[in-house]
């Protein structure tokens, strides 16, 4: 069952510095996109990216081509 309603996570390998993302993947398959918001700011802004250029974003990190920031 896909509810209407964002269920927010920040990923396992955030430090919890404050400085971190939350994503909603319980929308991908009733709306086709990952939401994403500032985890200090959960009443801001929401950026809903499309599935197939947030899977291709994961898999660019997982594979280092962002570098050490």
């Amino acid at each position: 069952m896909t509810t209407d309603s964002p269920r927010w996570f920040t990923s396992s390998y955030s430090n919890n510095g404050g400085d971190c993302v939350e994503v909603a993947t319980n929308l991908v398959v009733a709306r086709g996109v990952v939401p994403v918001r500032d985890s200090k700011n959960p009443t801001g802004p929401i950026l809903d990216v499309p599935v197939g250029p947030f899977a291709s974003f994961v898999a660019g990190v997982k594979a280092g081509g962002f570098g050490a920031i």
